[in-house]
Parts: C-alpha cells; structure tokens; sequence
C-alpha cells in the first residue's frame, strides 16, 4: 500500500459511520465529481473503509487524495482535508 492510500485510509478512520455513509454517497456522484470517473454504488455499498480506499486507489490513482479532499471539504471536514494534505506534503 502506498503512502497515499494510508494517509487516506486513516482519514477515512477518522470518520464516524455516518460520515463515512456520506463519504461513500458523494463518491458515487457524477454531478458532484464532474470530470472525476464516480465509483458504482454497487462496488461501495458493502465496502469497509480499507476496501473504499482500494476501490478509490483503483479508479483514481493518484487523484485519490485529490478527490477525498473535495468530497472532506464537501461535508464541511476541512480539518481532515487539511491533515490529508498536510500529511502528504510531510511525507515527500
């Protein structure tokens, strides 16, 4: 697992369940992600957080943390879209 799916996956863990319901939900909006390929309700409507992570590396690749950081802000946490960042940018 790369650096990026753990700095996302421990976002994702700071969420609580509702949360991360709607985190799912906004993933799954093609309207919202614009250009952004969204991921089928079907692939995350069972998944975990580790499993949500994959699907997100799988269709993102390096656009992951990109997209976890719109749909964070989106839900107004923009204190873990700033972690998120801020993680990254440590990192390198």
């Amino acid at each position: 697992m790369g650096i990026r799916a753990i700095e996302l996956l421990e976002s994702l863990e700071d969420l609580g369940d509702k949360e991360f319901k709607k985190f799912k939900w906004y993933l799954q909006q093609a309207e919202f992600l614009k250009a952004i390929p969204s991921i089928p309700k079907c692939q995350l409507e069972s998944s975990d957080r580790e499993d949500t992570v994959d699907l997100m590396v799988q269709t993102y690749s390096r656009r992951c943390v990109e997209v976890a950081r719109m749909v964070l802000q989106r839900m107004n946490r923009n204190d873990l879209a700033e972690k998120l960042s801020n993680n990254l940018e440590n990192s390198k």
